[in-house]
């Protein structure tokens, strides 16, 4: 797959792309509350899409380790305007971070051209709905639930048992009716898995990417307070340094906070890979 599409909007993946994080949540682990007001949410898209950023990703319910469910209309009511906004303000696909149906098909409504869901479909209803939209998707790897998630998580090989988790759910999905150019594979850092986990998928996730076009998140991730011994604040050299790795192991789009800095890193591996 060299382009990633939404209705008449495209994404080239010749070169890697970049995915500009916007969370309108209260308590999302490095960003919450800073986005919450809708011009504020705007200005910070805009921000990021004048950095680099080929697609902006909403979210309106936290994941991080231990974070408390939201209820479906809290959901709507924080992305749907978010949505809407973006929709009628920028040509950029708008990838919506949920994994509730009903959030699904309103977003889907709303303008979102993506689903990203940290539970790869697997939620009652959402195969369907998500299907019925016809939108690309992101299926990711969880091991357990944000809640619990990274309470002693265990693998036996954590690279193979998360590629062929994927690789069943795109399979599900193909079945289910989606077109194999839509779909992206998410490995997951960080979610039900331990540092060592997380460094093992990062060395082999070429494995991942040999299968299909693969989507990480590694932005500020708690893995790099765990090397670095630093808040999250803190771990912007680190993250770009990860989304290098992950894009020379064949990353097609990297999920990111800092998109200034990401797209400049990856400006200079295209100006030494790409002469």
């Amino acid at each position: 797959m060299l382009q990633f599409k939404s209705g008449d909007r495209t994404v080239s993946l010749k070169r890697p792309a970049i995915m500009g994080i916007l969370n309108v949540t209260p308590d999302s682990f490095s960003d919450g509350g800073q986005f919450h007001d809708l011009d504020q949410a705007l200005h910070h898209a805009e921000s990021m899409i004048e950095e680099g950023a080929d697609l902006i990703d909403v979210g309106g319910e936290s994941t991080r380790p231990g974070a408390e469910d939201v209820s479906i209309q809290l959901e709507l009511d924080r992305v749907i305007p978010v949505i809407e906004a973006l929709e009628a303000r920028f040509d950029t696909i708008i990838s919506l971070d949920t994994s509730k149906p009903q959030v699904m098909r309103e977003g889907a409504a709303a303008g979102a051209g993506m689903i990203n869901d940290v539970r790869a479909l697997q939620e009652p209803g959402t195969l369907e709905i998500a299907a019925s939209t016809g939108l690309p998707v992101c299926l990711m790897h969880m091991q357990g639930q944000p809640r619990s998630m990274q309470h002693s998580p265990e693998y036996s090989d954590v690279v193979a048992e998360v590629t062929q988790f994927l690789i069943k759910r795109r399979q599900i999905c193909l079945n289910a009716g989606f077109d194999a150019s839509q779909i992206l594979l998410d490995p997951g850092f960080g979610f039900g898995k331990d540092l060592s986990h997380n460094l093992a998928l990062l060395r082999g996730l070429e494995q991942l990417c040999a299968e299909a076009p693969v989507l990480v998140g590694l932005s500020r991730k708690r893995m790099f307070g765990q090397i670095l011994g630093s808040d999250s604040a803190n771990r912007v050299v680190a993250s770009v340094t990860a989304a290098l790795l992950c894009v020379q192991r064949g990353a097609s789009i990297v999920r990111v906070h800092d998109v200034q800095q990401t797209a400049q890193a990856l400006e200079v591996y295209r100006a030494v890979n790409e002469p």
